[in-house]
């Protein structure tokens, strides 16, 4: 007996979903009863337009499908509601924050062509084997300790901006006190300004290999670091005259080195000028090198 060919689709949830969602009218009826009341009162439904995306990982095709629509705010803002359909049997705890990055991706995938974050609505439609759905769907909730997690991810985030700390201060940063006041003072002009605030915290550091990143971050980062800055380093650290010493011939060779190509550059430039002069004027290039060369020749003649 031959076995049934199976014409089903690997996934026919998210065939019978999308089939019914993308359609706009249906779509607004989905969102007009499932809404909470205070997030269909901040949307214009007038205003949905199937969006061309998907979130979900292509791994996880088999388990969830998920459809976005875009729409404007009752005040105009742009908005998305994002809504995830589950198809596995078996819950997952952690889907509120996968419904999170899912809303997170469709924020980056609008600021590609947008200067600000849009509104994201994310919906969940479930139809597992038990019920009611049995987690909660708080992300925060995914966390050990919520309420620690609440505080930190409903707050500004910390910020350490050393642009406006006193380099006074810097010095008393203990480990982080030289790379601190490097990178606060990598791009100035004139680095002698905080060279005795550096030699201090240099002067603090016993681990070789810090100091060599250290002083390959200042080579390397900052445009305006020269010669006689490492030069006057290296008389006040002794104890790491080589390896500055070592970086000044580094900066010496790389000058060296962009002088002859700019140099290169420069020729290559004049000459391109200098044809372009003498064709406009009707002579072929290198004719007046010609003739300047047979005047000196004459010239010479009548010398000797």
């Amino acid at each position: 007996m031959s076995k049934k060919k199976n014409t089903t689709t690997p996934t026919p949830h998210d065939a019978a979903f999308r089939s019914f969602l993308a359609n706009p009218d249906v779509a607004r009826d989905f969102l007009e009863l499932h809404l909470p009341a205070e997030y269909r009162q901040l949307c214009d439904l007038s205003t949905l337009k199937l969006e061309p995306a998907t979130f979900v990982e292509p791994d996880l095709h088999q388990y969830a499908s998920d459809i976005l629509w875009s729409v404007k705010t009752t005040g105009g803002e742009d908005g998305y509601v994002y809504t995830l359909i589950e198809h596995q049997s078996t819950e997952n705890l952690y889907m509120p924050f996968r419904m999170l990055r899912y809303s997170v991706a469709a924020m980056q995938r609008h600021l590609e062509q947008h200067k600000t974050l849009p509104l994201v609505i994310p919906v969940l439609f479930y139809h597992g084997e038990r019920s009611p759905y049995p987690y909660s769907m708080n992300w925060l909730d995914c966390f050990e300790n919520p309420a620690l997690a609440a505080k930190i991810y409903t707050k500004p985030f910390p910020l350490v901006d050393i642009t406006v700390v006193d380099d006074n201060e810097i010095m008393n940063h203990r480990r982080m006190a030289a790379l601190t006041l490097l990178m606060k003072h990598i791009r100035q002009r004139d680095m002698l300004m905080c060279l005795d605030n550096l030699v201090r915290a240099l002067q603090d550091i016993q681990d070789e290999e810090q100091i060599t990143v250290l002083f390959n971050y200042l080579l390397n980062g900052s445009e305006h670091v020269t010669v006689e800055f490492l030069q006057t380093l290296a008389q006040r650290l002794p104890q790491h005259e080589d390896s500055i010493m070592t970086l000044a011939e580094r900066l010496k060779q790389e000058g060296i080195q962009q002088g002859i190509q700019q140099g290169i550059q420069q020729g290559i430039q004049q000459g391109v000028q200098q044809g372009a002069l003498q064709k406009a004027r009707g002579k072929s290039p290198g004719s007046s090198e010609r003739g300047n060369a047979g005047s000196t020749n004459l010239s010479a003649d009548r010398t000797f």
